[in-house]
């Protein structure tokens, strides 16, 4: 072996690490402008952010007014009752719906889905996740209402509407996942699941009241 072989390699080795040492201190390394990239990817764009002044326009605002005359795309929610449910300033006391068997199984289906975990199948309050939370005993789960109480039932349905698509203090907002036209389903069905618990043999259809006495 040459004299001084080793040194040399090891002197080498020593160099071939430099550029990994070097590249991983400017990864940990905190910067005030963007790494160099050889090929960047778009990931950082020019751009104008909220707020900021744009040269390009006559008032030199980054922000743009909306276009007189648009709506959102799909959708045109000029029924305040049916869109938001509210008629005049004040919460629509019926359904601005058709109340239809049909209407009355897509609001259990959606119910079940998105109700029932908390508020239970029958309305009660008593699901499967408020059920697990209240075991714990910890002190910080807010127990759902039972939707039989006086309060709800004589809540407009339009205030319903409202909480099912904003949520109401612990109880987040459904809009995203429910549609208009679904929300007002899961309203009628917990109409019925009220009406359930405070019906009369008035209410039961004759043919049918003999066969549950």
């Amino acid at each position: 072996m040459p004299r001084g072989f080793l040194a040399i390699a090891a002197l080498l080795v020593s160099l071939s690490l430099i550029p990994f040492a070097v590249a991983t201190k400017n990864r940990a390394a905190r910067k005030s402008e963007p790494r160099r990239q050889i090929i960047p990817d778009m990931d950082q764009q020019p751009k104008f952010k909220a707020q900021q002044a744009n040269p390009l326009f006559a008032d030199r605002r980054a922000m743009r007014p909306e276009v007189l005359g648009t709506v959102a795309r799909g959708r045109l929610a000029e029924d305040d009752a049916l869109a938001r449910g509210k008629e005049g300033g004040e919460w629509t006391l019926s359904i601005p719906v058709p109340v239809t068997e049909s209407l009355l199984k897509r609001g259990r289906e959606r119910y079940d889905i998105y109700c029932s975990p908390c508020h239970g199948l029958d309305g009660g309050g008593a699901g499967i996740i408020s059920v697990r939370a209240e075991s714990f005993e910890e002190g910080t789960w807010t127990p759902p209402p039972s939707f039989h109480t006086d309060l709800i039932r004589e809540r407009p349905a339009g205030h319903i509407y409202n909480t099912l698509a904003n949520g109401i203090r612990s109880m987040p907002g459904y809009a995203g996942q429910i549609p208009p036209e679904d929300r007002w389903a899961v309203v009628a069905y917990l109409r019925a699941l009220q009406r359930s618990r405070s019906a009369s043999p008035e209410d039961v259809p004759a043919d049918i009241l003999p066969k549950i006495r």
